[in-house]
């Protein structure tokens, strides 16, 4: 059944109404009205919505400006729960994040690497119930999954479109399989996209700043956020910063490209070059017929950190790429502001954002208009699981979480590539964007 123009305009208005309440942590019906440009009554009817579900609850008076004090809202964080699931090739994240995007359960696994999916999704459903269970979390309240991966990938249909790690995983539907096993909603995600959004989200980014998110786990990934929104491009397969070419004659990497950026500067590649480094493999017991890249790049990194000069090189290499396509996403939507996230920076951090600021410093094109800030993410190496998290949230800000009787309920994916739904067919979706 199609949505009403009437019903659609009140949607609107509530994800307007509840993201400037979660934007402002508290604020009053009088400056809803002030920052939203809606009327009086109408962010009272919208108010008065939010607090009949549940979601916002009053915090006390504010200051007097003469008159009544004011009385204060905010979100009611208990109100819904998201879970978030970063699924890497040699490691898996869940969180759980309730309304305000506070994070109230994590747990972490090795990977799922060496499993087919079959076997590695219901491990992975075996783990997020048990997290939920673990924190008491009532599943009314929990609004979905967000699994995020790498790509490429059919972010509507729910598929990976790569044949890693292995060829079992290509086109292989892993959020209808993992909804279908969970009863509830799943949606998939890019995990550089997730942790871009998450950081506005969680706010730490200004919400009118253009920014980007240079995402490094096993690969390298990035994300750009614009008033809120992830730029998604025509298949949400945008930003892949670690398959732009830096060098035309380069090696034929795997995604049909030559000269990938995530072939020189990546962990793995990092790893390769220390393997080919005289002494240094010995040196940090590195394993030449290892998979586990990210261990083994940890080892590096902390060495560089400890002061060898190897090591240090190979890091400080890596860095300077990334300065490079740094340089390039921001001379591209021309940012304000580069975030760091991911497994990857945990250790040599420092040393990525020292290095990347300088190369963004000496290089951008608009540097003469505007500085351009290169920091680390306030989620570290959690940054794509609670990013994953947070977009099942933002379905809740940006549309509003509607009730069953107004045929608006999420869309539950029911078997591989179905989906079940009371949307008019252009609305047809696991989670609005």
């Amino acid at each position: 059944m199609p949505t009403s123009p009437v019903w659609g305009s009140r949607l609107k208005t509530r994800g307007v109404v509840l993201d400037l309440i979660r934007a402002a942590r508290t604020i009053s019906r009088v400056e809803l009205a002030a920052s939203s440009g809606l009327t009086p009554p109408t962010i009272s009817e919208a108010v008065r919505d939010l607090m009949t579900d549940g979601l916002v609850v009053e915090a006390g008076r504010g200051a007097s400006t003469g008159g009544k004090p004011p009385t204060l809202l905010q979100l009611n964080p208990n109100a819904r729960y998201s879970v978030g699931v970063q699924l890497e090739r040699n490691a898996c994240v869940i969180v759980i994040v309730d309304l305000a995007g506070r994070q109230v359960a994590r747990t972490s696994f090795r990977g799922t690497a060496q499993m087919p999916p079959q076997q590695a999704l219901p491990f992975l459903a075996t783990h997020v119930n048990g997290l939920l269970d673990a924190a008491a979390v009532d599943r009314d309240r929990v609004l979905g999954v967000g699994l995020v991966s790498y790509g490429p990938q059919d972010r509507h249909a729910g598929l990976l479109l790569t044949p890693q790690p292995t060829d079992e995983w290509f086109d292989y539907p892993v959020a209808p399989r993992l909804a279908e096993i969970l009863g509830m909603p799943v949606v998939l995600d890019n995990d550089a996209a997730a942790a871009a959004i998450g950081e506005y989200w969680i706010g730490t980014v200004d919400p009118r700043s253009t920014y980007g998110c240079i995402y490094m786990a096993t690969g390298i990934g990035g994300g750009v956020v614009v008033a809120g929104e992830v730029y998604r491009g025509s298949s949400s397969n945008s930003v892949e910063i670690g398959h732009i070419s830096i060098d035309v004659h380069g090696d034929e990497c795997p995604c049909g490209n030559r000269g990938c950026l995530e072939n020189y500067a990546g962990p793995a590649a990092v790893v390769r070059q220390a393997l080919d480094t005289p002494g240094l493999a010995d040196q940090l017991v590195l394993d030449p017929a290892g998979t586990d890249f990210l261990s083994e790049f940890a080892r590096i990194a902390a060495a560089a950190n400890a002061g060898n000069a190897d090591a240090r090189h190979l890091i400080e290499q890596s860095a300077r790429y990334l300065g490079c396509a740094a340089v390039t996403i921001t001379s591209l939507f021309d940012l304000d502001l580069i975030v760091l996230a991911g497994p990857s920076f945990a250790v040599a951090g420092s040393i990525y954002q020292t290095l990347i600021q300088q190369e963004v410093d000496r290089r951008t094109f608009a540097r003469r208009a505007h500085p351009v800030r290169v920091v680390p993410s306030v989620s570290g190496s959690d940054a794509a699981a609670v990013g994953g998290a947070v977009l099942v949230l933002q379905s809740e800000l940006t549309v509003g979480h509607a009730h069953a009787e107004d045929g608006m309920l999420p869309v539950r994916i029911t078997s591989a590539g179905s989906t079940s739904s009371t949307r008019s067919p252009r609305d047809q979706r696991s989670i609005p964007e």
